[in-house]
Order: C-alpha cells, then structure tokens, then sequence
C-alpha cells in the first residue's frame, strides 16, 4: 500500500534514544507506519526535512484557553499560536466561576458548552483539565473522567484568600461558589479523597488519573503584598516577585505533600515551580513522602526571563517571574533530572485588558498571565543546548514525558502506531521574538527582543501540515482527545 506521506532526510530526535538518527518517517492514516533510514516512497509524497532535527510534536499539558478571550476565538487564535511553537498537542484548564465561561453550576451543563465552542476550531489537538471548585464538583469527579474523558484535575491553592489578580474581598462571587462553601484546605482534602476514589474504581486507567496544583499560599501573599505596597521600594516585576515570595511557594507545596500523604493519593503533579525554594520544598517532599509519584512542572516562561529582564509588566504571572539565582536553580534542577516537563503556561491577555487604564505602569493592577507556546520548542533548545542538554532530553521534557503522565498514550514519541505529529526544527536558525508575529491575539510578549536559536519550521498534526515555513496552513483539524487514550 502506498503512504500517505513519507518525511525524508530528517534526524529523528526520539525522546529515549541516544542521539538524533537519520531516518525517513512513513505515515499512513494519520500514524507513523514505519521508521527505517531511505525508505522507498513508492510514488506516495515525500516532504524532504534536509538534515533537520524532527521532534515529536510538543504536548504542552499547561494552557488557559478562554481566560480573558471567550473560548472559540481563543481555541482558533491560540491553537495556531501554539502550533508556531511546535506543539501539536495541548491540554487547557478551565474552571467554573469568573473568567473562563462566567458561570457556575455542575460540569454536566458546564462542559458540553466548553466542547461545543471549541469543536472544529483548533489547529492542534486538545483536551481539558477540569478544577473542582465546590462540593458538587467532586461528587462529578467519576462522570468527568468516564463519561468526558477527562482524568485530570487541578487545584489553585491561592484561591482561598486571593481572586487571579491579587486581593479578593468576595472569595464566593468570584468562585461562584454555593452559600457556606468555602475553598479552603478542607476542600481541597475533600478533592483528594474524590480523585482517589476514583482511583481505585478504575484501576486500569488509575495512573492517568491525577491532581495538579498551583502552589502559593494566600495569607503569605496578602501579607506580603501589603508589606511591598506600605515600603514602596520596589517596583514593577520584582515588587510583584517580593509580593507572592518563593516561600509562599514552598509553605503551599509542603501542605499539599502531606494532605496526599493523608489522603493516599499519589499521583501528584506541581505546576509551574518558579523559584529555588519551590524546588527544594518539592524535592523534599519527594523524600519525605516516598509513596507519592509527584511531578514537577516549569514553564518556559520562568526559564527564559527573570523580573530583570522581561519586556515590561506584561511579564506579570502567577507564580512571578523571578530573580536571576532562581532561573539558574530551576536549569540546575532541570539538568539534574529533577524537572518533570517543560510547559509554556500560555493565558492570551489582550492590551486593554492586561494594563490598567487608570494607571499602566502598576503592576498591582494589571492582570496576570502571558502567551508563550510559540518558543516552547525553540526556548527549551534555545536555552538548553547551550547548557549541554541533549535534544533527546528535550523531547522527552516537551513530548514524552507529559504525553505518558496524562494519558495521551498515543502522543510524545516516534514510533510506528503513535499519531504522526512531528516538528521540524532547524538547528542552525535564529531569530528574535517580535509580539507582532505570533498567530497570538496578545499584541506584546515579555520575550520582546530575546534572541532564540532553533526555529520551529515545518509542524505536522497526524501526517498533515499545519506548519510550512513558520506559517500556519490548511484548516483548523484539531480533535479533543478523551483520555487515557
């Protein structure tokens, strides 16, 4: 039979191996047939990839779609951003309560409505983590996983005391929580026992089913922030980083180690560790807690650009950009195997709505969160290969590790039987980062001016082009993927 397309002349960069082959890729129906060096096309297509290295497609299993754009103009716009990056697979959080869908209620009527506005949108496949933010929502838990198909869920820690933004003073119309609810550490024990339960009623699919946790303390924070506001020696990005200080980050993630431990809940993921004590609470927890598989998450974001020298305040994130000694901690981390994957943590916030009309430069009162799938490949090749590491480690940072973890069983490596989504990067290329060419509806980047080596050029979704030469083509193809899968 012939392929449908045969990719020739490429250095496959697969996530286990030991260096990147020289070998043609066939595909056929959208999966990788055979793996062999000159392979006979057959009169089938060819795509000639010339010596680059072809990565699997990125699995970037941290996005926000529909935070502050509604829903289906974000699938649309930050799918194809993300497809600039060489990602062909992402997994987006969504949560009742403000932002998102602005509104309430059961994820029963909540989340055929998300499905419904991002079906025949995106140009990367996708998939939904879902956040339980009151008591019906775990008792949901089991229908989210078998009936949506969606295995995961996240936590936000903060919350408790904090809106996205920074103080909340009305915790309940924020969340949308019901009267004498309150999502505090009891819930979140509360989700923990659900997500377990689930766990032992689906053991064939138990190590898909996770919990995710954004790790910040909320008296911390609203004390510190009080403390930077009344001093007013810092400003801009690092008055926020003092705000919400690392140790606000290593107090959240200890508590959440011991209420897994308490639970017995082991499948255990830390998002977005931005900061040294961040890393050591959680290897230490790590030790402490050996019967919990926790992994550890870091963003592209916080890998590339410290509150010194991010573009202005559209770098404001949660957690903060920080200190130089931090970005070096999270490499050393990363280089020691320490670092589960690399995501980008990608939150398109518009111009106008990002920076204050009343005053643009106080970062109290801009909102937080920023793109950035569209360097996820390129910064982590960037930044790593200057550090020794291997492509072959990238891929399993960026691909193969996220895709096993969250039950994308047939994304994240190149092997005959896995979905046909490649990345062609060339090596050699640099470029620097101009907000004005991303496919993303953000009109700035903190990464305004940085300078990346590594330049995503051909990406293809289940043996389609969606990437020729950096720029976007054909339709949006994108499928949401129930998992495991």
């Amino acid at each position: 039979m012939p392929y449908d397309l045969v990719i020739k002349n490429g250095r496959v960069v697969r996530p286990f191996g030991k260096g990147p082959e020289t070998l043609d890729v066939a595909i056929r129906d959208g999966k990788i047939a055979l793996l062999e060096r000159n392979i006979d096309p057959a009169g089938s297509p060819t795509h000639d990839a010339a010596g680059l290295l072809v990565f699997p497609g990125a699995v970037d299993v941290h996005q926000h779609w529909g935070i502050y754009n509604p829903l289906d103009v974000d699938t649309t716009s930050e799918s194809r951003a993300a497809a600039q990056g060489g990602v062909t697979t992402g997994i987006t959080y969504i949560r009742t309560g403000q932002y998102y869908l602005n509104r309430g209620g059961p994820y029963s009527e909540f989340l055929p409505i998300a499905l419904e506005m991002a079906a025949g949108r995106a140009h990367i496949d996708y998939s939904f983590h879902v956040a339980p933010m009151m008591s019906r929502h775990v008792e949901e838990i089991p229908s989210i996983i078998e009936d949506f198909g969606i295995p995961s869920f996240k936590i936000f820690m903060f919350y408790g005391g904090h809106g996205l933004h920074g103080r909340s003073t009305d915790q309940r119309s924020f969340l949308m929580t019901p009267e004498r609810e309150s999502y505090d550490i009891a819930h979140f024990e509360d989700i923990m026992r659900g997500i377990q339960e689930a766990r032992q009623s689906n053991p064939g699919m138990a190590d898909s089913i996770t919990l995710s946790l954004h790790c910040e303390t909320a008296e911390i924070m609203r004390a510190y922030t009080e403390k930077v506001e009344r001093d007013g020696t810092l400003a801009g990005l690092e008055a926020y980083s003092a705000s919400r200080p690392p140790h606000s980050e290593g107090l959240a993630i200890t508590v959440a180690a011991y209420m897994a431990y308490e639970t017995g809940l082991p499948t255990i993921n830390l998002l977005h560790l931005s900061s040294a004590k961040a890393l050591d609470a959680a290897m230490l927890m790590a030790d402490t807690f050996g019967a919990i598989d926790f992994r550890r998450e870091v963003t592209v974001g916080h890998l590339l650009a410290t509150y010194d020298t991010a573009s202005g305040l559209g770098g404001k994130v949660n957690p903060p950009l920080r200190s130089e000694a931090d970005r070096e901690a999270l490499w050393r981390h990363l280089l020691d195997g320490n670092v589960d994957w690399v995501v980008s943590d990608h939150a398109c916030c518009l111009d106008e709505m990002k920076f204050s009309p009343t005053d643009s430069d106080d970062v109290f009162l801009a909102k937080a969160g920023f793109g950035g799938a569209e360097y996820l490949l390129s910064g982590v090749f960037s930044e790593g290969t200057k550090r020794g590491l291997s492509p072959n480690r990238i891929a399993q940072l960026t691909s193969a590790n996220p895709a096993s973890r969250y039950g994308l069983h047939t994304k994240g490596d190149i092997a005959a039987g896995m979905d046909a989504d490649l990345a062609v990067l060339d090596p050699d290329r640099s470029f620097v980062v101009r907000a004005a060419e991303s496919e993303s509806t953000q009109e700035y980047t903190p990464f305004e001016g940085h300078e990346l080596t590594g330049w995503v050029k051909d990406v293809f979704l289940r043996g389609e082009r969606i990437l020729a030469d950096g720029n976007i083509v054909g339709k949006p193809e994108g499928r949401f993927i129930r998992r495991p899968g």
